[in-house]
């Protein structure tokens, strides 16, 4: 066991700040746990079943407390910037959720704070740390791929996801708020290659239906500085029923030595149940048949939450007390990222290449 050390405030207390809360608490280094929400029921509940030293619905007031020094914000994305400016002002390590921001404008205020207090500053994209994705980076850095001249990434996921997702912010479409991991992923597989052009197409249809300025399906080419070529893809209108609990996805790699694929539909573990499973990401939503090991971020089994979600809250915890390197995006990385999701989109509205870095 560790020396228990860290004091940690968890600002948002829903779905995902409530894993990250559960998981801090876990943890043998955290002797003091923090929690907040702008609902103060969710506070509430979130400190009940945590054990939460202290909650309140102001934030700050749990960020500036004496016990914490570390925090982390799981808000809604578009209540990103204040949070974490504050904690980086008070010189608090920060894990934020993706996206940096939803405008680069809101990511550059974060950036140009961190920078400032010359703070540590690391945005949780969950995907680096499923086991499949971090092999993948290894085997990148092992050569075994060689020249990487182009690859391939794509995730689908179910409309009533998405409609989830569009309740809590209409500005978090499916490219900025869901492709960005796999941006991340390509540009994490080709680090020092950074993006020089995307160009994109889309078809509106059932978001845009329902009242949503959203796609149904959205497919870009991103082009690397030495030319090499990513093709991304994205479709969150599946049948509300399709039997992903979350995400499905595929990533290919093609390069000089080596081709590597990575499937991830998760057909390798079906399960029917006549009583119906719920979804971990859409309350009262159920279906009888189910891909279980779609749930992105993992699943609580046998007391205890197995997958990415929780390999990287431990990580960034391990980081704090041991100095260990960690596999976190940094906001240069992040910021890179949200750029090129952005000029995704511009690309859709423009029917033509986006030059990046964007003229902003």
């Amino acid at each position: 066991m560790k020396r228990k050390e860290l004091g940690i405030a968890v600002i948002g207390a829903g779905r995902i700040g409530s894993l990250r809360a559960r998981l801090a608490a876990r943890h043998p280094s955290v002797g003091f746990l923090a929690v907040s929400d702008l609902n103060p029921d969710n506070a509430r509940a979130l400190a009940e079943k945590t054990g939460a030293d202290v909650y309140s619905t102001n934030n700050y007031e749990m960020i500036s407390r004496p016990e914490v020094n570390a925090v982390i914000v799981s808000t809604p994305e578009h209540e990103h910037v204040e949070p974490v400016c504050q904690a980086l002002e008070l010189g608090k390590p920060v894990l934020m959720e993706k996206p940096l921001g939803l405008t680069l404008a809101d990511a550059d205020q974060i950036l140009a704070t961190a920078a400032k207090t010359k703070g540590d500053l690391r945005i949780g994209y969950i995907r680096r740390f499923k086991r499949c994705f971090a092999r993948a980076k290894q085997q990148v850095l092992d050569g075994h791929l060689g020249k990487i001249s182009g690859g391939t990434a794509r995730v689908y996921n179910t409309r009533a996801q998405a409609f989830e997702i569009l309740k809590r912010n209409p500005e978090a479409t499916p490219v900025v708020d869901v492709l960005t991991y796999f941006v991340d992923l390509m540009l994490w597989y080709n680090e020092g290659n950074p993006p020089v052009e995307v160009i994109a197409r889309a078809q509106h249809g059932i978001f845009k239906e329902a009242g949503f300025n959203v796609h149904d399906v959205t497919w870009a080419i991103m082009t690397l500085a030495d030319g090499a070529v990513i093709n991304l893809g994205i479709s969150y209108a599946l049948p509300a029923n399709y039997p992903i609990l979350g995400q499905s996805d595929r990533v290919e790699l093609l390069g000089s030595h080596g081709t590597m694929i990575i499937d991830d539909d998760h057909r390798d573990h079906q399960l029917y149940s006549e009583q119906g499973m719920g979804h971990a990401y859409v309350p009262g939503h159920k279906i009888h048949f189910a891909y279980t090991g779609s749930n992105p971020s993992g699943d609580w089994a046998l007391g205890d939450y197995w997958g990415p979600l929780g390999t990287e809250t431990r990580s960034w915890l391990d980081h704090l007390v041991t100095g260990a390197p960690t596999a976190h995006a940094t906001p240069a990385e992040a910021r890179l990222v949200l750029e090129t999701t952005i000029g995704i989109e511009r690309s859709v509205i423009s029917g033509k290449p986006v030059r990046l870095p964007l003229e902003t």
